[in-house]
Parts: structure tokens; C-alpha cells; sequence
């Protein structure tokens, strides 16, 4: 059973072969080419002559009535593998579409497409400027018979559009409003996760442990982030691709937000074995050159910033937009890759995808909203992410907001503060713990620099201001064993210890989020899910 049909009327150059393949390329819709089937009967595969087309088919509408379109139709359908949604360019009487409507009742949509004559005669004349239609002048087309009343059919169309001030891509977003094919209208939704706090969360593992719950995997921000998950014999650290990439099957997406650093970007391309049918690069996302790196000197040596050029380059595209600006689009190593987001994300929600969205760093880090000029070069919130990707706030369901039990900043090269913490020391922390302050030493390094972090005590006033500005539903709680080293061998929440459940319980209250995710270590099976959806 054919799921929709869509015939297509209208006068010669109003756009109905162009919206044809519009419909067929976008929306995956099949095209059934009346011309082809006039082709094929007159024994002429490649004739440009309009007028034998024309008799041809006058010849079959008065013997057939209208008929043989339906008769052609079903033999051509018959003939693939699945059932698709069918475009027929182009209905020019009113018979052919009552025999169709008649065959296929409710399924059947007419498109009726309509320009004014002065316009249609341009476009006609420019097409004949590139070697078609060049047998023929404007006015001896329009003189046929049937063309002089395919007009009539507006009146019997279930949409009419003047594609008059229109381009062809206007007239394929208002003719799919019309069909209600619009691929945003599903009920497709995005989880978000997001650093509560100054980066180096734990987010990777996080997204790891969801990820294989969602269809599309969307990653923003830089390499300046690096997101590490659990995997045997050794750790793998995402810096550009999402933390599921290698944890499950879903399709990945680097918004047009996203800043990159290109051989890095390919070397864990290859590293995850991607192909180009998983992986969607959004042809806008900037790209990073080496006077990027360098500029941004002063800012590891002043603030302890990673100095992987994001910073720069993101400078650069605002105050240096001219032709050597380099975008991902302009890189032919990503060729193979590039799409656009908005049509990827779309299509999920028409198909009612799940979507997570990963940020980085976090939101004590952000732009707008950290202690100036301790931060980054991007809004971390849950806002400054949808913009970077392309998602609108309306599609958001869940806001996981991941916090370490004692949050980290990275040291600064130059001992200068690399921003405020309420600093302790790793003895302290092995004290709390359990842990040898060696072995924590020794785990503590960034992730994307491979410095050693400064850590510091539990700031209750960011988690408040954080779980504000993020919206936050969840919370993602990480190194519970930090608090005491037992908590490694918890596998439910009642095995934590009871100052671990305390903290949570505070954590909870203060944020006003449940803590749904725990993190118990870096290990297989490290995460406490306690989610209810």
C-alpha cells in the first residue's frame, strides 16, 4: 500500500521538476516522470522535442481518458523493492487526477504550482540560455492545447503556490508545510549534559553509560575539552567526537558551533572507525590554524588556559570574516563528512529520535557567567550548547548537570592562579579518602595537557548558581570515592557509605535536582543509575 502520492501540476517552468527532486533528495520520496513513460512510447529516448511529448500524450489522454498516468503508475510501482511515498511530475488534465484520486483515495495530494506569465517566459528564456528547451520559442510552448488550460487545475488542487519572489528552496519548505512533512514536527527530544562546575567532571563517563539509549550523539565546543571513557586495556580520551562514539551505534553530529583542530579531529576518526555515514560534520564549525595555537601563549602562562587556539580561532571568526577564514566546508579532508545539523536534527525529531547533547568544560567556566578573566572562550550552559548545535530550548527534556565531590582546576605553568578554588591539598584528600596521595597525583592530570590539577572543597554556592542557570533536572554525582575509597565496590545506592549518602542528600536539597547518576570510580561498572525515566 502506497503511503502518500503527491501530483504535481502546473505551467511549463513553474518548478514542479525542480520541487520534485527537492522532495525526492531531502525527504527520500520517489519520482514517477510522466515525460519518461512519453519518451518510451514514442520510441525516442533522448527526444527534446516538446511538441511530440505533447501530441504523444493528448493522443493517450483522448483515448485512454486520462488513464494511462494510473495504468503507468501502478506498472512502475509494482516494479520496487519497498512502498514509498510517490511524487508524479506532472498530472495536465483533470482526468488523470480523478482516476488517481479514485484509485488511492485519501493518500493522493495535489500540488499545484503557479507563476505569473512574465516570469514564467524568464525563467523559460533562461533555460533555453543553457542549452535546453532551445528548439522552441516561449509563446509556440504555450499555444498547446492542454498547456493553455493546465492552469484550470488550480481549481481542483488541494495546494496552490505562486512561486512568484520565490527560490526553489522557498517553494520546498513552503510545499512541505503544506503536506505536513515537515520534519520537525515529531515528538523527537534532547537530553543535555553539561559540567556543573570548572570542567574535568567526569562527563565522558557519563554520556558513555547513556549513550547507547540514544539515536543521535551531538558533540560541541573544542578540543580544548577531552572527555575520557572506560575502555580496556587503557582509557580513550574524546576530544571532537561524542563520548558514545565508541560505546554505541548512534549517529554523531559536530554542531556548526564546534571548533576544530583538523588532524586531531581525523586521527580519532579513525581511531573510532567512523564513516561518513555515521558522522555528520556541520559545514559552519571553525577551524583552528596554527597562529591560533600561538597566540594564545600569554593565556597558558597567565590563567593556565589549555592553549589549543579555540579561543583564537573563535576571536578570528568574529573580527576576521573574509575569504581565508576557514571553515570546516572549506576543508577537502572533511568533505566526505559535511551536512547541515538543522536538517540531521529534523529528521530525528520527525522520526522520534532520542538525541544527547554533550557540552564541555563547565559552567563555572563559562564566558558570561565564571569569574572574569578565569574562564573560556564560550557560554558552557545548557543555552550557549543549543546554540552551538542548533537546537531550539522547546525540544529539551532532561538537563544532566555532572559535579565532582571536590572540583578541580588545572594548575598554570607559570604558578599564576589559573582562577579561584577553595584550595586543598592532595594529602588532605588521601586523608578523607583512603587513597595514597601518590595514586591520586597520578590520576589527576588533564585530560587534553596532561598537567596536574589543583582540587578544592565542595563549593555549595556555584552548585546553587549552576543548577539555576542550567535548568537542571538531574544531576550527575562523580568521585563518590573521594569521599571514602569503599564506595568503588558499591553497586547500589544503600551500599554507599553513609557520609556518602548524606552528601548526595545535601547536594539534592541545594540543587533542587535528584542525583539520578552516581559515579563510584572509573571502571567498568562504576555508575549508579537511579533514574526514573
Amino acid at each position: 500500500m502506497v503511503n502518500r502520492i503527491i501530483l504535481l501540476s502546473g505551467p511549463i517552468s513553474s518548478g514542479k521538476s525542480t520541487l520534485a527532486k527537492g522532495l525526492a533528495e531531502r525527504y527520500g520520496m520517489s519520482i514517477f516522470k510522466t515525460n519518461e513513460v512519453l519518451k518510451r512510447r514514442v520510441r525516442r529516448d533522448f527526444v527534446q522535442d516538446r511538441k511530440v511529448l505533447q501530441t504523444e500524450g493528448e493522443r493517450l489522454d483522448k483515448r485512454t481518458r486520462g488513464r494511462w498516468v494510473l495504468e503507468e503508475l501502478r506498472e512502475w510501482a509494482n516494479q520496487l523493492n519497498t512502498v514509498p511515498n510517490i511524487i508524479i511530475d506532472s498530472v495536465r488534465i483533470k482526468e488523470q487526477i480523478q482516476v488517481i484520486r479514485e484509485a488511492y483515495g485519501q493518500v493522493v495530494v495535489h500540488v499545484h504550482l503557479t507563476a505569473p506569465v512574465n516570469e514564467l517566459e524568464q525563467r523559460f528564456n533562461r533555460r533555453r540560455q543553457q542549452g535546453r528547451e532551445k528548439d522552441f520559442q516561449y509563446s509556440e510552448v504555450r499555444e498547446n492545447p492542454t498547456e493553455k488550460q493546465v492552469e484550470e487545475l488550480a481549481e481542483v488542487a488541494d495546494v496552490v503556490i505562486d512561486t512568484k519572489r520565490s527560490t526553489e528552496q522557498d517553494v520546498l519548505i513552503r510545499a512541505v508545510s503544506h503536506l505536513s512533512i515537515r520534519t520537525g514536527r515529531g515528538t523527537g527530544f534532547v537530553d543535555i549534559v553539561v559540567g556543573g562546575q570548572y570542567g574535568s567532571e567526569g562527563k565522558g563517563q557519563i554520556v558513555a553509560h547513556l549513550a547507547r539509549e540514544y539515536d543521535l550523539l551531538v558533540r560541541v565546543g573544542g578540543p580544548n575539552a577531552g572527555h575520557s571513557v572506560f575502555e580496556v586495556p587503557e582509557p580513550y580520551a574524546h576530544h571532537q567526537l561524542p563520548s558514545g562514539t565508541r560505546k554505541s551505534e548512534a549517529r554523531l553530529l559536530i554542531g556548526p558551533g564546534a571548533v576544530l583542530r583538523i588532524e586531531k579531529l581525523l586521527k580519532e576518526i579513525a581511531d573510532c572507525g567512523v564513516d561518513a555515514q555515521r558522522l555528520c560534520i556541520d559545514g559552519n564549525a571553525m577551524v583552528i590554524n596554527e597562529d591560533d595555537i600561538s597566540a594564545e601563549d600569554e593565556l597558558v602562562k597567565n590563567i593556565g588556559s589549555t592553549g589549543q587556539g579555540v579561543g583564537a580561532a573563535t576571536a578570528r571568526r568574529i573580527m576576521q570574516r573574509n575569504k581565508d577564514t576557514l571553515l570546516a566546508k572549506h576543508i577537502p579532508e572533511l568533505k566526505p563528512f559535511l551536512g547541515n545539523a538543522l536538517d540531521l536534527l529534523e529528521d530525528a525529531y520527525s522520526q522520534n529520535q532520542k538525541v544527547l547533547l554533550e557540552g564541555t568544560q563547565g559552567t563555572g567556566l563559562s564566558l558570561y557567567h565564571g569569574i572574569y578573566p578565569y574562564v573560556t572562550s564560550r557560554d558552557t550552559t545548557v543555552l550557549g550548547c543549543l546554540a552551538e548545535s542548533g537546537i531550539p530550548p522547546n525540544r529539551v527534556r532532561k538537563v544532566i548537570m555532572v559535579c565532582r565531590t571536590y572540583p578541580i582546576r588545572v594548575e598554570s605553568p607559570e604558578k599564576e592562579t589559573s582562577g579561584p578554588l577553595r584550595d586543598i591539598s592532595w594529602e588532605e584528600i588521601a586523608r578523607r579518602s583512603g587513597y595514597s596521595a601518590s595514586r591520586l597525583r597520578k590520576a589527576e592530570k588533564t585530560t587534553t595537557t596532561n598537567r596536574r590539577r589543583r582540587i578544592g572543597e565542595f563549593d555549595w554556592e556555584l552548585l546553587h548558581r549552576a543548577a539555576l542557570l542550567n535548568g537542571t533536572t538531574d544531576i550527575a554525582l562523580t568521585f563518590t570515592d573521594y569521599i571514602r575509597k569503599e564506595n568503588v565496590q558499591a553497586k547500589r545506592f544503600d551500599q554507599l557509605t553513609q557520609e556518602t549518602i548524606n552528601f548526595i542528600q545535601e547536594v539534592e536539597r541545594v540543587a533542587r535536582a535528584p542525583v539520578s547518576l552516581i559515579s563510584t570510580g572509573f571502571n567498568s561498572r562504576s555508575i549508579i543509575d537511579r533514574r526514573s525515566w
